[in-house]
């Protein structure tokens, strides 16, 4: 008989390319993926993995077991959402995908509530850019995503996925102290056609956001630093090689070499939740999103 734990693995490594990427996302070890799929082979008598390169790849073999696996693995989760609905308590592992800036700013406090009330509870978190989160979630891969969206450009939810809303992130445009902005009360977009921007990099939500608001004033935003994490665009920002838009949630406190200017009209994320249609019966599912809105007005008053 296969073993689930096995077939687990396999399915996360098809899912996310990685043999290490897989085991983030479990919240194992590279290596003991690795031993995994390889007693999965000794098992099925079947090549699994190829190596190429410094990385792997599926067999077709593997990405048919891999098929089969996620059908199994929502069955079983159909199995736990029956059996924690009838408990009526939060239990169990609920594994959680959230974007960079929440992870930072509002998911310990939420884990550290969730753990306190329910420990029963195994809340486990990964940090994963938004569009990937989604997809993630309606393949089954996590339970739960928190993502977020732009005004300009709402959030496409593919079918049997469900969401709620969590709140609004607003945005500022942080400037050296030297700059000519720097003490303004506000700024317009048309204002900005000169200067030199540090973004996120081109395929995050926060770059396109950019490039389409600012394109939509007459002009193309000259991009000369890219950097993922918002403390990165901050030191930049400090450093005078130009000027970020930065979300509050997860910023923390500026340093004095940086001065924060609202943005008129001022930008704003919508974070929201998102889970499949199947597992909103579940109390874990339902218990995580009530708090994420029950914290999120003192997190967010705090940014």
């Amino acid at each position: 008989m296969l073993d689930l734990g096995r077939l687990r693995a396999l399915h996360a490594v098809a899912v996310h390319g990685t043999v290490g990427a897989a085991a983030a996302a479990l919240g194992y070890t590279p290596s003991a993926v690795s031993q995994q799929i390889a007693k999965l082979e000794r098992e099925t008598r079947t090549t699994l993995l190829e190596r190429r390169g410094r990385g792997v790849r599926l067999t077709d073999e593997a990405h048919q077991l891999a098929a089969t696996a996620e059908k199994l693995l929502s069955l079983v989760e159909e199995a736990e959402v029956r059996l924690e609905e009838r408990r009526g308590l939060p239990a169990g592992r609920l594994a959680i995908g959230c974007f960079a800036s929440a992870a930072r700013g509002l998911m310990p406090r939420v884990l550290a509530e969730l753990a306190r009330r329910h420990p029963s509870l195994d809340a486990r978190l990964t940090e994963v850019d938004p569009h990937v989160s989604i997809e993630l979630v309606s393949r089954g891969v996590i339970d739960l995503a928190v993502a977020h969206d732009w005004d300009i450009a709402p959030m496409a939810t593919p079918p049997g996925v469900e969401q709620a809303v969590i709140g609004d992130d607003l945005c500022d445009i942080l400037v050296p102290r030297d700059h000519p902005l720097s003490g303004r009360e506000s700024v317009r977009r048309e204002e900005l056609a000169d200067e030199r921007w540090i973004s996120q990099p081109p395929g995050t939500v926060c770059h396109d956001w950019l490039i389409r608001t600012l394109r939509a004033t007459g002009y193309e935003p000259r991009i000369v630093h890219q950097a993922e994490e918002n403390p990165t665009q901050v030191a930049l920002v400090a450093a005078g090689l130009g000027i970020a838009l930065v979300p509050r949630l997860g910023r923390g406190p500026l340093p004095p070499e940086v001065t924060p200017v609202r943005l008129d009209p001022v930008p704003m994320r919508r974070l929201r939740a998102l889970w499949r249609t199947g597992a909103a019966r579940r109390p874990s599912i339902t218990e995580t999103v009530r708090t994420l809105q029950e914290l999120w007005p003192s997190v967010s008053a705090a940014g």
